[in-house]
């Protein structure tokens, strides 16, 4: 942590995205080492108000707004030398392509332009996995060939390329970061709840591999890539430092959480039929569909990646492997209320 903290205190750190889950989290880490971090994010949904709640209680300096008041952004800009950008639409937006493209796109071009008016020195970039497409089950590393097979993904990889392009006027980082869970993680949380009330069932056969990250690995990560000399200009895969079935991971969550290990499994064949056909069917009558082939992907896709790059470059080694990241996972739900504590739990099951 000493060294940590020597090595940043010249940083002056912007953070955008810091109302999701992983800029929050760095924000909240970056200003408890000593950083000069300003944070920005939006605060339209329950959980982003929380969060803003969270890093104003911590006494981090942020600035509720977006990114496309370009007034904003350059009063944000003003005394920074380093960007950390994570906000994006994210695929779970449900929103027409158009807006990915606005978001996702435009808004880094802008943004890129304006760290160059403001002589920004290093502008980190958090792309995502989901650039590879459909995994192959070997492992993927930063010279591996990209896939993106949606309009969230297609736009991150065209966001990548914009952030090279501006190489010559400031260092520039992109990170692909695989799946990320954790304290604050709300993603996870369906999950978490499913196998705590014993709901749980595995669709398929829970085979395909997975490689999760810890928040907290990839904040160190992330700050790794905003203050080191050997990032400038490169790509890095963040990942953690296990690789897991889909069942390995349900185990692991299980015995965090103190519960027997689910044992129901369902094929996936009528899942897909039905995703295909709701698919089809529903959006012409404008209504989401409840199951789509996108939800599935979690029993399907498979993403084993190397980070030999950003361990010989910046070092970077992950910590955490994901029995303890579960278990500390499933304390910050039950902490919160979104899961019952096990005590109380116990109690009730045994009165009933």
């Amino acid at each position: 942590m000493t060294q940590e903290r020597e090595d940043t205190h010249q940083m002056r750190l912007l953070i955008t995205g810091a109302t999701g889950f992983i800029g929050s989290r760095l924000a909240l880490h970056a200003h408890r080492i000593g950083i000069d971090v300003v944070a920005t994010g939006r605060a339209e949904l329950d959980v982003e108000r929380e969060r803003l709640r969270e890093l104003r209680t911590a006494g981090v300096a942020i600035a509720e707004g977006v990114l496309q008041d370009a007034a904003l952004v350059r009063s944000l800009l003003g005394g920074r030398n380093t960007v950390i950008h994570l906000a994006a639409a994210q695929h779970e937006s449900e929103m027409p392509a158009a807006y990915y493209r606005a978001t996702n796109v435009e808004l880094v071009r802008s943004l890129l332009d304006q760290c160059s008016a403001a002589h920004i020195e290093r502008f980190v970039y958090g792309s995502t996995m989901g650039v590879y497409g459909d995994g192959t089950g070997e492992p993927l590393d930063e010279a591996s060939s990209v896939n993106p097979d949606n309009v969230y993904t297609r736009t991150k990889l065209e966001a990548e390329s914009l952030v090279r392009a501006h190489a010559q006027e400031f260092a520039t980082c992109v990170i692909r970061i695989a799946e990320t869970y954790g304290p604050g993680d709300q993603r996870l949380l369906k999950l978490f709840r499913a196998i705590d009330r014993g709901q749980f069932f595995m669709i398929g056969t829970g085979n395909n591999r997975r490689q999760c990250i810890h928040v907290d690995d990839l904040v160190r990560g992330l700050l790794l890539a905003a203050r080191h000399p050997a990032a400038a200009g490169e790509t890095f895969i963040l990942a953690g430092r296990e690789v897991m079935t889909t069942r390995q991971m349900v185990e692991r969550i299980a015995v965090a959480l103190g519960r027997r290990t689910p044992r129901m499994q369902l094929p996936m064949w009528p899942f897909q039929a039905a995703a295909s056909v709701m698919e089809t069917a529903l959006p012409p009558l404008r209504i989401q569909p409840p199951l789509h082939s996108r939800r599935l992907d979690f029993f399907r896709k498979s993403f084993v990646f190397s980070i030999a790059k950003a361990r010989r470059l910046l070092a970077f080694q992950p910590e955490i492997d994901f029995g303890a990241g579960a278990r500390d996972t499933a304390h910050w739900y039950r902490a919160r209320g979104l899961l019952p504590h096990a005590a109380r739990e116990m109690a009730r099951t045994e009165s009933a």
